[in-house]
This record gives structure tokens, C-alpha cells and sequence, in this order.
């Protein structure tokens, strides 16, 4: 029997950090080098609410194409494993980042035992009580999935920002296993978390990244993220300053 419990559903509207300085865990993981780093900036034509940069304003900005071919992709052609960075597993670091306070670590000060969250894609509260389970019942996930990526741009791109897509926190998420299968390689146009109220975060988390790496959109895709938005206008992109 598994041991971890979805316990609730959850109604707030809580922002996934995109970066938290942690004990024991260094939250200087966007400080990943490569020869595309940047600090994304906003224009003056951007739509500005309540002091945040707003999701749709971004939205437009982004190119509206068809699919490039898929062929030439493999998971190899961005990244071939979680890196480390201070010592400890990327993978680790973002589950340290979603359980928080709560997450219990091993004696390397890393590896995540145990801990607690509202799973943001189910909107269901979650318990691990070993590491077994956390291996068990998360995944991390690419919120663009790299697939999706690589026919939207990142194919054209230098292989070291294609690491940067793969392996940047903004594009990464600790989500319930089964429902992340369920998600595979989909874009907005075709998959949207079950749990309506995360709707709006997760689109503006996808349109973030796709700005980050000037990739594009479908019209589908486009129209998608804009049904979302247009329930939640003052949605905020994340990790473009003002």
C-alpha cells in the first residue's frame, strides 16, 4: 500500500517561488552559467498590473507558428541527467523548494526523506512518509515539455540554452507521478492540470519560459493560454522585472 495520502483539495492561489534560499540547500541554482543567461526585462509595451508584468501582455509577444518536425529529438539533445549543483541533485533541490519547511533531509543535507505539500496539479494535500514514496508518487516536470520545445524552437537553438531550458527552475515543477504521465509532451492546446484553480499559474509559468527562450506558440496553443487568461487578466508572468 502506498503510504502517501491526498488528503484535500485546496483553493488557494498559491505561487510556486522560483527560487527559494534554503537551509542546507543553495537556492543558487538559476545561477546555472551559460552563455545565455540573462535577466528578462520588461519593455515598455508591456502590460503592467499591480506592479507585476501580466501574463498576457507576454502572451502577445510570443511568435505564432506551426510545429517544427520532431525528428532529430531526444531527451540527450537538452540534458542527461539532473546535475548537481553544490554538491546536491537538482532534483533534490526542487523538491527541497516545494515541501519546504516540512521536507526532512538526509545526513548529506540534500536528499529529501519525507515532507508534505499541496500538489499543485491535482490540488491535492500530500504526505510521504519515506523517500520511497517522494521516488513513488513525484515527478519533476518540465512545465514546457522538452518535446514541445524542441519543435517550437529550442531545435534551433545552441545546445548549452537547450541545457539552460532543461534544467532552469522556472521550468521545473515536483507534480504527482500519475498525473504528469498523463500530461507527457502536451502543450496547453491538448492538457491543462485537473485542478482548475492552478489554471492560470501554470499557463503564465509556460509563456514565462517560452519567453525566456524565445520560443514559439501554435494559434491553438495561443488560443488555450488566452481562454485561461481571460478568466484571471491581472495573472502575473513570472521572472520578468518590471
Amino acid at each position: 500500500m502506498k503510504r502517501f495520502l491526498k488528503l484535500k483539495k485546496y483553493r488557494s492561489r498559491r505561487i510556486l517561488a522560483l527560487v527559494i534560499i534554503v537551509s542546507g540547500v543553495t537556492g543558487a541554482v538559476i545561477a546555472n552559467p551559460s552563455s545565455y543567461e540573462k535577466v528578462v526585462q520588461a519593455d515598455q509595451e508591456n502590460e503592467v498590473v499591480d506592479g507585476k508584468v501580466s501574463a498576457k501582455s507576454v502572451l502577445e509577444k510570443l511568435e505564432i507558428k506551426g510545429r517544427a518536425p520532431k525528428t532529430g529529438y531526444s531527451r540527450e539533445e537538452f540534458y542527461s541527467g539532473w546535475p548537481k549543483i553544490d554538491g546536491c541533485n537538482l532534483r533534490q533541490i526542487i523538491l527541497k523548494r516545494e515541501l519546504g519547511d516540512s521536507a526532512k533531509l538526509a545526513d548529506d543535507n540534500c536528499t529529501v526523506l519525507s515532507g508534505e505539500f499541496d500538489e499543485p496539479y491535482t490540488g491535492s494535500h500530500m504526505i510521504f512518509y519515506e523517500k520511497s514514496d517522494l521516488s513513488n508518487g513525484l515527478q519533476i516536470d518540465h512545465v514546457v515539455a522538452l518535446s514541445d520545445a524542441w519543435q517550437k524552437g529550442a531545435q534551433y537553438l545552441p545546445k548549452e540554452v537547450r541545457y539552460e531550458i532543461a534544467t532552469d527552475p522556472l521550468n521545473l515543477l515536483a507534480v504527482d507521478a500519475k498525473t504528469n504521465q498523463g500530461k507527457s509532451d502536451g502543450d496547453a492546446a491538448t492538457w491543462l492540470p485537473p485542478n482548475k484553480s492552478f489554471r492560470c499559474q501554470y499557463v503564465a509559468r509556460q509563456i514565462s519560459v517560452k519567453h525566456k527562450y524565445s520560443l514559439w506558440v501554435t494559434q491553438a496553443e495561443h488560443d488555450a493560454i488566452m481562454k485561461v487568461l481571460d478568466t484571471c487578466p491581472n495573472e502575473p508572468a513570472v521572472g520578468i522585472d518590471v
